[in-house]
């Protein structure tokens, strides 16, 4: 018996399969905290400030404030909404986020701000002590034992980027609520890394910062 193949047009030829689709980047959103409530109207010493510091770290915000409403869209679309371990934060994620699924992370908190000690009879306001605290810390390195150096903070600034990119590369949108100076260190990475600032609002509470790729 002679078996003949059929012919050529009847042999059933699957397409071939349409290739996946990719995604574009979503945009990085770095913003601010609320007004915390801790007083800033006091003059203080510099082992006084070290204390007004301490206390600022465990305090939350306070009352009656109000979201720009912009941050409020931007945390309606976000994919992601990540947020530093600290109080203030977290408040300021009830009141922008409401009942979201969060994404709590302790890489995100404020870089440390040692007051360098100067004599008991210079008194400043915590504002100008922050000034002066973030200077003597950025250019001299100056942190208390045990405590985050500047070159720890930018390596942990270089890990908090990488953990936005990789959630914006997967075409996510991207919220990131934490810290004024931390957030302007994870800025300066991403940019490095191409990312390019869209929206620019400066560094007040409630401010934010928006990255979109190149």
């Amino acid at each position: 018996m002679t078996i003949q193949n059929p012919p050529a047009e009847s042999i059933p030829v699957r397409p071939p399969a349409a290739p996946a689709a990719v995604r574009a980047p979503g945009a990085i959103t770095l913003a601010r905290h609320g007004r915390p409530a801790l007083s800033r109207k006091v003059l203080l010493t510099s082992q006084g400030y070290r204390d007004w510091w301490a206390t600022y770290e465990v305090g939350g915000l306070c009352k009656k404030q109000t979201p720009p409403p912009g941050l409020l869209q931007t945390a309606a679309r976000a994919d992601t909404i990540f947020v530093s371990t600290r109080p203030r934060a977290l408040e300021t994620a009830g009141h922008v986020a409401g009942e979201r699924e969060l994404s709590i992370d302790p890489v995100f908190i404020e870089a440390p701000l040692p007051p360098p000690a100067f004599p008991a009879w210079v008194k400043l306001s915590p504002r100008w002590w922050g000034v002066v605290s973030r200077i003597w810390w950025w250019a001299f390195d100056f942190h208390d034992a045990g405590e985050e150096s500047r070159d720890l903070a930018r390596a942990r600034a270089v890990k908090a980027a990488d953990v936005l990119i990789a959630r914006a590369e997967q075409g996510e949108e991207v919220l990131v609520l934490a810290h004024g100076f931390f957030n302007a260190m994870i800025g300066h990475r991403l940019k490095a890394l191409g990312w390019r600032c869209t929206l620019d609002q400066g560094f007040k509470y409630w401010s934010s910062r928006r990255f979109e790729k190149r």
